[in-house]
C-alpha cells in the first residue's frame, strides 16, 4: 500500500505545479464533481435517479416524472452538503469538529427526516444483507468522542489514508439512524480537499465491491480490499485533474488502447462517428464524460470499452 500512496503523492505534486488552476477550469471541474458525487453517493444508497436526472433536479430545479419526492430531495440535499464542505475546504488549518459532522448530516436528511437530522441515534440499527454488528446506541456519544480525538490529534499517516480511515471509522460507528454512508463519504472528501486532493468518487458500478470490502473490515478485520478500492477512487480523480491541466492530446492521430482518458475527437475516431455524435451520446447519458473548458473528456477507459460493446449489440 505504501507504493500506492507514493504514486498518489507523486500525482498530486504534478498537479500542484499548475496551481492556481484557471478559474474557468476549476468551475467546470467543481460543477462536474458536484453532480457526479451526488449521483453516485445517492445511487449507492438505492436512489434510482440517473446522472442526467440528478443534474436536471440540482442545476435546473426540474421535477422528474416517475421519481419520488424523497429521491428529488436526496439529490438537492447532497448537492447542498457538497457546497457546505466546499466552504470548509479552504480552511486547511481549521480542524473538522463534531458539529461539522452533525451539520453535514443535517443537510443530508433535511426535509426527509427532520426529527433525526443531525442527531445521534438512540435505537439499534442493522445493515440489511450483511453480518456486521453495529455499536449499541448508548455507546455512540463516547465512540464519537474517541473518533474526534483521533481525527483532531496529530497523525503520522499519509493524509489520503487518514481521510479513508475517517470514512471507515464513521460508517462503522454508524452514529445516525440514516445517512451515515453519505455523511462519511462527504467527510472523507472534505479531508482530501483540505489537503489539496480532489474528491474521491465511489462509482455506482463499484457498489457491491465497496459494501463487501466494508463488511470484510468490520467482521473480519481485513481491510486490504477496502484500501485498494478507495485508493483507486482517489487515483481516478487525480487523473481527471491531471488530464485537464497537462498538455492536450488532441494532436494524437491514433488514440491508443492504453490511454485512460479520451477527448471528444479521439472517441469519434475510435467509434467511427463525427464529434457531434459523441456529444449527443454524452448529452443523452449514454457516454459518461467530464466537461473541461468546453471539451468532453472520458473518465475511464473501462467505461468507454463498455460503451463500445453496447454499440455492437
Amino acid at each position: 500500500m505504501d507504493d500506492i500512496l507514493k504514486r498518489l503523492e507523486a500525482k498530486k505534486q504534478r498537479l500542484d505545479i499548475y496551481k492556481p488552476l484557471p478559474k474557468e477550469l476549476v468551475k467546470n471541474l467543481e460543477e462536474w464533481f458536484r453532480i457526479e458525487l451526488t449521483y453516485t453517493s445517492n445511487a449507492i444508497e438505492g436512489n434510482t435517479l440517473t446522472r442526467q436526472e440528478t443534474a436536471l433536479i440540482v442545476e435546473e430545479g426540474i421535477t422528474v416524472q416517475g421519481k419520488s419526492i424523497v429521491e428529488h430531495q436526496e439529490a438537492i440535499n447532497h448537492a447542498e452538503a457538497f457546497d457546505f464542505i466546499q466552504t470548509l475546504t479552504n480552511e486547511k488549518k481549521r480542524k473538522v469538529t463534531e458539529k461539522d459532522i452533525r451539520d453535514l448530516h443535517s443537510l443530508i436528511l433535511n426535509k426527509i427526516d427532520d426529527t433525526n437530522k443531525g442527531r445521534y441515534r438512540t435505537v439499534a440499527v442493522r445493515l440489511r444483507g450483511t453480518e456486521t454488528i453495529l455499536p449499541n446506541a448508548l455507546k455512540i456519544p463516547d465512540l464519537m468522542t474517541e473518533f474526534m480525538t483521533w481525527l483532531q490529534n496529530k497523525n503520522v499517516d499519509h493524509p489520503v489514508k487518514i481521510a479513508i480511515d475517517a470514512h471507515y471509522k464513521l460508517v462503522s460507528i454508524h452514529p445516525f439512524v440514516d445517512g451515515n454512508g453519505r455523511t462519511a463519504r462527504l467527510l472523507m472528501n472534505l479531508l482530501l480537499m483540505q489537503e489539496g486532493y480532489p474528491p474521491a468518487i465511489i462509482r455506482k458500478e463499484d457498489r457491491n465491491g465497496y459494501i463487501t470490502s466494508l463488511e470484510k473490515g468490520q467482521t473480519k478485520g481485513h481491510l486490504t480490499d477496502y484500501y485498494a478500492l478507495m485508493y483507486e477512487a482517489v487515483d481516478r480523480s487525480l487523473d481527471i485533474y491531471l488530464e485537464a491541466v497537462e498538455p492536450d492530446r488532441a494532436s494524437i492521430k491514433e488514440p491508443t488502447s492504453e490511454q485512460r482518458f479520451y477527448t471528444t475527437e479521439e472517441v469519434a475516431q475510435l467509434i467511427k462517428v463525427d464529434p457531434e455524435s459523441v456529444r449527443r451520446y454524452v448529452r443523452s447519458g449514454k457516454l459518461r464524460a467530464v466537461k473541461l473548458g468546453g471539451k468532453f473528456i472520458r473518465i475511464d477507459r473501462k467505461d468507454l470499452n463498455s460503451f463500445i460493446e453496447e454499440l455492437k449489440t
